[in-house]
């Protein structure tokens, strides 16, 4: 498995294994699936204290308990509360220490803020990203669906770096690739939704996490029927690599520099199948026409 740096300490995997579905597993289901992704070359598996109520951290946790801590990097999320989002010294704390007892992990490599809290206190976040760094429970910190503003709006509060951005990006979900390629251009592609975070991630040194990679407009691919003719496209240009096109569309985002998309299906065949994106790395030219057989438009 190819290696992708978060941080300075963390040489994780290309692809991120996305624990929220297996609390709705069995303990042995989802022992099979995570010990797969391990097989896989996968050290990198994201939880958040919201899924399934907190049962994917603990069944996740018992799935490699026995497995070297060393061996793996661990990261959840907090800040989503029923109803609201809630980024108070008392919550981030609380929430951290009640993971980690699910986990019986020790620490979290990465903490990331899961949802922007509108109504955050600086002062806050920076006193609880302190106690939990000061104690050892966390070792780096990171957002998830932040816009760059909102990035910098933390930023001045708090003495580390934010090293992780987790976004929805797919291969059909463009919109931070399609608004910087149509800049100034009058059509809907370039329309800018988030503050030009690719580039703004890029520069400066964060991992986008890929969230949703097989999601498309009516569902998730390839079951999505609204997307039947461009999935035949997509299949036939797998079937010049000798993979699926899952793996196909994982290999289409993994080419941008600085993403690390995160699988997570509950099915270790799934997972086999689409892992063998490694295998390829598409030239500029495939991947440019990829994306234009996608229906997104090159100028």
């Amino acid at each position: 498995m190819k290696k992708i740096k978060i941080g300075n300490d963390i040489n994780a995997s290309r692809i991120s294994y996305g624990c929220m579905r297996i609390g709705n597993k069995t303990p042995q289901q989802a022992e099979a699936v995570v010990k797969t992704a391990l097989e896989l070359g996968i050290n990198f598996f994201d939880n958040a204290d919201i899924y399934c109520e907190g049962r994917s951290e603990e069944l996740f946790g018992r799935a490699v308990k026995g497995v070297d801590r060393d061996r793996l990097y661990i990261q959840s999320k907090c800040g989503i509360r029923k109803g609201f989002y809630d980024f108070s010294k008392e919550h981030i704390v609380s929430s951290v220490e009640n993971s980690l007892k699910r986990l019986d992990c020790g620490y979290l490599d990465v903490l990331c803020l899961h949802r922007p809290d509108v109504l955050f206190e600086g002062e806050e976040v920076a006193e609880a990203f302190d106690n939990l760094h000061s104690k050892g429970l966390v070792k780096n910190f990171g957002v998830s669906n932040f816009n760059p503003m909102q990035i910098e709006l933390l930023k001045k509060y708090i003495d580390y770096p934010l090293v992780v951005n987790q976004l929805q990006l797919g291969i059909f979900h463009t919109g931070m690739i399609d608004s910087g390629m149509c800049a100034n251009m009058k059509n809907d592609f370039a329309t800018d939704k988030d503050g030009s975070v690719l580039p703004y991630s890029q520069l400066n040194d964060m991992v986008i996490q890929a969230w949703g990679p097989m999601r498309s407009a009516g569902g998730f691919f390839p079951s999505d029927e609204s997307v039947a003719d461009k999935a035949e496209i997509l299949k036939n240009e797998a079937t010049e690599f000798g993979i699926s096109m899952e793996a196909l569309a994982i290999a289409f985002i993994s080419r941008i520099r600085g993403v690390q998309p995160i699988i997570g299906t509950t099915n270790p065949d799934r997972l086999r199948t689409m892992v063998e994106s490694e295998r390829i790395e598409l030239s500029r030219q495939k991947w440019y026409e990829i994306y234009k057989e996608m229906g997104n438009m090159i100028p």
